[in-house]
C-alpha cells in the first residue's frame, strides 16, 4: 500500500489509534502508540521521534534522539487490541542526516536485497521458514544468589501421564513421537488452527502447521515463501501472533530452542531459493536436480556456517538443540535427504520452481532482518567465487567408520565458538556495505558481555548434581 492507501484504510475502518512497531538490536518488537491523528501523509515522511538510549543497546545518552518512520506497505489491522488499531513497522533513522541508522536490523534486510540485485546474480532471494515453538500451560523461572528455578509445564507432557485428577485423559505425548499424532492426543489443534486464521487475516500466507516431535505442546507452523526482507516482517508478525493467540487460550508460547532436556528443541528449518527475471536459479541438471549456481550458493553457505550461526543461533540455548540423535543438523554438508546435514535439497517434487535449499541449522530466536540477510549474503559470495561445495552426504552418519568422520566439519558447539568465527570471517557480509564492521563488532560485544558471560557467572543447577559432594 501507498500512504495514501493507508491513510484511506484508517478512515474506512474507522481507526483509532496506530501501532508503530520497530526493532530493538538483538531482535524483539518495540512499539509505541499513538492517536490515528497523528498518522499523516507527511508522518511517513518525516516520522516520529524516540530515545534510542533507552532500549537494548542502540545509542550512547548524548546520541540518543532517533526517529521510526512508518513504512506504508506493512499495515495492517491489528487483531489483538480492543479498540481499532493499525500497526505499522517502521524504519529506523538518524535524525540529522535522515538516513537509515547501520544498526537498524531492517535496513540491513533492505541493502542486501539491493546488493543482490546490483551483482546481476538474481532479483529475488525467497524464504520460506518453517517455525518450531512450544505451547506450555504455565511456565515459571527465576535465578538468585542462592537459588535458581524454572519450570513450564503442558497437559500433554509424557510427564504428567500418572497425574491423578478428572483432567488427566492419558493422552499424553511420549518423547520423539509427537510427530503428526491427531486430536485428542494433538491438543494444540484448535489453537494452532486460530493462528492460522490470524495470519490471513494479517495477509500472510500459510502452507500448514502440525504437532511437531517433543512431547509437551511443542508445534511447527510453515510460512509459505516471499522476498527476504517481505518474509523477515512476516516473521515478526507471525511471532507476535502466536504469542497473543496463546495467551488468549490461557497458555503461554515460547521460541526458545530447548526448553525440554531429553527431547527434540525448535527450528526454524529455512527453504531458501534465488530468482531471475521470475524464473528459478536453483534448478538444473546437477546433484538432486540442482543447477550449478546452487551447488556454488551452497558451497558459500557451508563455507561460512560457523560465522552464519552467529546470527542464525544467536543465543547460548541455541546450541543445546544442536545435538545427535535429535533430527538435529550435526555435520556441514549437504544432501538430498540426510536430515543430519546443515543443508538438505528437498526432492518431494520434481517442479523447478519448487527447487530450493533447507537450512537446517537455524532457529527462531534468530533476528530475521539479520539472519536471513547473511544467508543471502553467503549464497553470493558462494555463487561469485565458486565455491565447491565438495561431495554430498547421503549415507547413514552411523555407518561412517572413525577416519571418515573425521573429514566432514562440525558447525559450531556453542554461541562463543560462532562468535568467534565472525569475528575471523566477516568480509563476505561487509559487501555492498550490507553489514559493516561496526554493527559486527557491536553484535559480537553485546553477546558476550550480555549473554555468555551472564550465563557463565552463574551456578547450574546441575552443576549440584555433579559437584555439591565433591
Amino acid at each position: 500500500m501507498t500512504p495514501r492507501q493507508v491513510l484511506e484504510l484508517a478512515k474506512r475502518e474507522k481507526v483509532e489509534f496506530v501501532d508503530c512497531r520497530f526493532m530493538d538490536f538483538p531482535g524483539l518488537w518495540q512499539h509505541i502508540i499513538f492517536g490515528i491523528e497523528a498518522l499523516t501523509a507527511q508522518a511517513f515522511k518525516n516520522g516520529f521521534g524516540f530515545d534510542g538510549s533507552v532500549l537494548r543497546p542502540w545509542q550512547a545518552v548524548n546520541e540518543a534522539d532517533m526517529l521510526i518512520v512508518p513504512v506504508a506497505d506493512t499495515a495492517r489491522l491489528d487483531p489483538f487490541y480492543d479498540r481499532p488499531t493499525l500497526s505499522l513497522i517502521c524504519d529506523i533513522k538518524d535524525p540529522v542526516t535522515r538516513k537509515e541508522y547501520s544498526r537498524d536490523p531492517r535496513s540491513v534486510a533492505r541493502k542486501a536485497e539491493n546488493h543482490l540485485r546490483k551483482t546481476g546474480i538474481a532479483d529475488r532471494a525467497c524464504f520460506g521458514p518453517e517455525m518450531e515453538f512450544f505451547i506450555f500451560d504455565s511456565v515459571c523461572y527465576d535465578q538468585g544468589i542462592n537459588e535458581a528455578v524454572y519450570r513450564v509445564d503442558s497437559a500433554e507432557g509424557v510427564w504428567n501421564r500418572g497425574r491423578r485428577g478428572p483432567d488427566n485423559l492419558g493422552y499424553q505425548v511420549r518423547p520423539h513421537e509427537g510427530y503428526f499424532p491427531a486430536p485428542p492426543m494433538d491438543s494444540m489443534a484448535n489453537l494452532r488452527n486460530e493462528i492460522a486464521a490470524v495470519m490471513q487475516r494479517l495477509d500472510i500466507p500459510i502452507e500448514c502447521h502440525h504437532h511437531e516431535v517433543a512431547t509437551g505442546g511443542q508445534a511447527e507452523i510453515d510460512l509459505r515463501y516471499q522476498d527476504l526482507l517481505r518474509m523477515a516482517d512476516s516473521c515478526m508478525y507471525f511471532k507476535y501472533a502466536v504469542r497473543n493467540v496463546a495467551a488468549r487460550f490461557g497458555r503461554v508460547a515460547t521460541f526458545m530452542p530447548k526448553p525440554l532436556y531429553g527431547d527434540n528443541g525448535s527450528g526454524m528449518h529455512t527453504h531458501f531459493s534465488l530468482w531471475k527475471g521470475g524464473k528459478p536459479l536453483m534448478a538444473g541438471r546437477h546433484y538432486a536436480g540442482l543447477s550449478q549456481a546452487g551447488l556454488h550458493a551452497i558451497g558459500g553457505i557451508l563455507h561460512h556456517t560457523p560465522s552464519l550461526m552467529a546470527l542464525t543461533n544467536p543465543t547460548t540455548n541455541s546450541y543445546k538443540r544442536l545435538v545427535p540423535g535429535y533430527e538435529a543438523p550435526t555435520r556441514l554438508v549437504y544432501s538430498s535427504r540426510n536430515r543430519a546435514a546443515a543443508v538438505r535439497i528437498p526432492v518431494y517434487q520434481d517442479n523447478p520452481r519448487t527447487k530450493r535449499l533447507e537450512l537446517r541449522f537455524p532457529d527462531c530466536t534468530a533476528n530475521p532482518y539479520l539472519a536471513f540477510a547473511a544467508i543471502t549474503m553467503a549464497a553470493i559470495d558462494g555463487i561469485q567465487n565458486r565455491i565447491d561445495p565438495g561431495d554430498p552426504l547421503d549415507r547413514d552418519l552411523d555407518t561412517l567408520d572413525a577416519d571418515e568422520l573425521c573429514q566432514i566439519a562440525n558447525p559450531p558447539i556453542s554461541l562463543e565458538h560462532a562468535l568467534t568465527a565472525l569475528e575471523h570471517d566477516h568480509d563476505y557480509l561487509l559487501a555492498g556495505n550490507v553489514f559493516t564492521g561496526e554493527l559486527i563488532r557491536y553484535w559480537v560485544r553485546y553477546k558476550r558481555d550480555n549473554e555468555i558471560r551472564a550465563l557463565d557467572s552463574r551456578p547450574h543447577p546441575w552443576e549440584f548434581c555433579m559437584y555439591f559432594d565433591a
